[in-house]
C-alpha cells in the first residue's frame, strides 16, 4: 500500500501525465479518478492502473477520503471543485489556471488557510531544473545586473469556437491558458517583485483574449515583456539579458536547457536537463511533502503568486469588455 493517496479530478489528457509522474515516485499512488462521464472514467482508469472510477465527484471524495486531490479540469470549473475539496478537509494540487478571478481566489485562500488545508496551484515549470539553473545563475551575478527580460509563448490552437482555448463557457483566453507561465516563471527566476503591469489586448472572436503583450515593471527598474497568443506559432523562448551577458531558455515552460552567454555574445555555458523525464513529478513530491509537514502552501508557489496572476486576469477581463 502506497502510503500517499491522490485523487483526480478531471479524466482530460493532462491527467494521463500526472498519472505517468506519480508513478515515477516512491510512496505515492492515484487511488481514483472522476469525471461527469462514467464511462470516460472507467476508460481512463484502465488505462493508467487505477482502482476506482466515479462519475461523481463528491462521491469519489465521500468514498476514497484521499491525502490530496489533482483537479485537472477546464479552468471554468477549478473554483467549484477546490471549495468542494475543502469541504471534505481534501489538500488541492489544482491545474492552472487555479481561478479565473481574484475574487475566487480570494475566497477559496481565505478558506483554505483559515481551516489549515494545503493548496497549490500546479505550475510545475517553477520546478525545473533549467529553470532553477538560470536562477542560480542570475543570483550569482553571471550576467551582471539584470537590464530586461523577453519571454515569447503561443501557438495556433485548432479554430474551434467550442474548444477550451477559446470557449467563454470553458474559461478559454490566452491569459488563462499561456501568459500565466510568462509571469509565473518570470518572477521566479528574477527574483524580483511586479510593481505594477500593463497589458495590450486582443480580442478574439469568441470575446477571449487571443494575443497579448504584457508589460511587467519589476524591482529595480527591470522591465520584464510577455508575448503570448493562441492564433500564431511563436518562437518560444524565454531571453534574459545583463550588463555582462544574456540567458536564453528554449521554449521556457517546458525548460530542458538554459543557454548562458558573456558579454561578446559567446556561448560559455550549456545546462541540459538530462535527468528530468517527466517534468510533474517535482511539483507532486512538493504537495505530498507540504501536505506531510502540515503547511498550507508552497514557498515556490505560494498562494499570492496566484492572487497576483488573478489580478492581472482580472485587469484583461476589465478590456475584454470594452
Amino acid at each position: 500500500m502506497s502510503d500517499f493517496r491522490f485523487a483526480i479530478m478531471g479524466a482530460a489528457n493532462i491527467a494521463n501525465k500526472f498519472c505517468d509522474a506519480v508513478s515515477r515516485l516512491d510512496g505515492v499512488c492515484v487511488c481514483a479518478v472522476a469525471s461527469k462521464s462514467a464511462e470516460r472514467a472507467r476508460a481512463f482508469a484502465e488505462k493508467n492502473g487505477i482502482a476506482s472510477a466515479y462519475d461523481d465527484y463528491e462521491e469519489m471524495l465521500k468514498a476514497e477520503k484521499p491525502d490530496a486531490v489533482y483537479i485537472a479540469v477546464t479552468q471554468n470549473d477549478h473554483f467549484r471543485l477546490s471549495m468542494l475539496a475543502l469541504d471534505y478537509r481534501v489538500p488541492v494540487l489544482c491545474e492552472k489556471a487555479m481561478f479565473l478571478t481574484s475574487k475566487d481566489a480570494e475566497i477559496f485562500f481565505s478558506r483554505a488557510e483559515s481551516e489549515g488545508i494545503f493548496s497549490m496551484e500546479a505550475m510545475w515549470s517553477r520546478f525545473l531544473p533549467a529553470i532553477n539553473t538560470a536562477k542560480e545563475w542570475i543570483a550569482g551575478g553571471r550576467i551582471g545586473d539584470v537590464v530586461l527580460a523577453d519571454f515569447g509563448i503561443g501557438f495556433a490552437a485548432e479554430n474551434n469556437p467550442d474548444s477550451r482555448y477559446f470557449s467563454p463557457a470553458l474559461g478559454g483566453g490566452a491569459m488563462y491558458d499561456i501568459t500565466v507561465y510568462g509571469y509565473d516563471i518570470l518572477t521566479w527566476v528574477l527574483s524580483r517583485k511586479v510593481l505594477s503591469f500593463s497589458t495590450n489586448v486582443v480580442k478574439g472572436e469568441t470575446g477571449v483574449d487571443v494575443t497579448e503583450t504584457t508589460v511587467l515593471s519589476m524591482e529595480g527598474s527591470v522591465p520584464a515583456i510577455i508575448k503570448s497568443s493562441l492564433v500564431t506559432p511563436m518562437e518560444e523562448r524565454l531571453v534574459i539579458f545583463g550588463t555582462n551577458g544574456r540567458i536564453a531558455i528554449p521554449i521556457a515552460h517546458f525548460a530542458a536547457s538554459a543557454e548562458l552567454y558573456n558579454r561578446a555574445g559567446k556561448l560559455c555555458e550549456h545546462y541540459i536537463d538530462a535527468v528530468t523525464e517527466n517534468g510533474f513529478v517535482y511539483e507532486i513530491a512538493e504537495t505530498v511533502r507540504c501536505v506531510k509537514e502540515k503547511l498550507t502552501e508552497s514557498q515556490v508557489v505560494p498562494h499570492s503568486l496566484t492572487m497576483e496572476t488573478s489580478r492581472l486576469y482580472d485587469s484583461i477581463l476589465e478590456k475584454l469588455s470594452v
